[in-house]
């Protein structure tokens, strides 16, 4: 889990994407120029790009969460035993270990309800909902990609076969 310090510093310093990219690009030039052989992301802004990109992919590493994380974004509240239907192919032990992992770091939320047995329901938190349109520029990429790819694997073979 991250340090409060850390979540607080990702809140509230939010320089452009581009700002960054561009900092980072006028580093890398500098250094090419001097002719020396200077580590690029030795700046402060890179480091902590680095250091939030790790910290993110920490985060949502795993062949589940985004896939427990969409199901709850479509489904809204869901309890355990709707979302281990969802989701296909994962254990009820891997489910639970995923969102008790996504429930530390704030992007789902767990409310017992006083019912016999004991109702146990899940849905994504407010800060857990930042990560939609994120996920929505991965699924986009990953298509693209496989389009790509598939496009490529095709005209590959019709050169062979001719």
């Amino acid at each position: 889990m991250l340090s409060v310090s850390f979540w607080k510093l990702l809140t509230n310093w939010k320089p452009p994407l581009a700002f960054l990219i561009l900092y980072c690009n006028a580093t890398l030039q500098k250094v090419k120029s001097m002719g020396k052989n200077q580590i690029v992301n030795n700046t402060p802004i890179c480091k902590l790009r680095i250091t939030a990109i790790k910290d993110t992919m920490e985060i949502l590493s795993g062949k589940w969460k985004f896939h427990i994380l969409g199901t709850l974004m479509e489904g809204g509240k869901m309890r355990f035993m709707d979302l281990l239907r969802e989701v296909n192919g994962i254990a009820a032990k891997m489910l639970s270990k995923e969102l008790q992992d996504m429930e530390m770091n704030h992007l789902v939320s767990r409310t017992v309800l006083n019912t016999k047995p004991i109702t146990v329901e899940y849905e994504v938190t407010e800060y857990g909902r930042t990560l939609e349109p994120i996920i929505d520029e991965i699924a986009k990429w990953g298509s693209a990609y496989r389009n790509a790819l598939h496009s490529s694997a095709l005209l590959h073979l019709h050169k062979r076969l001719r």
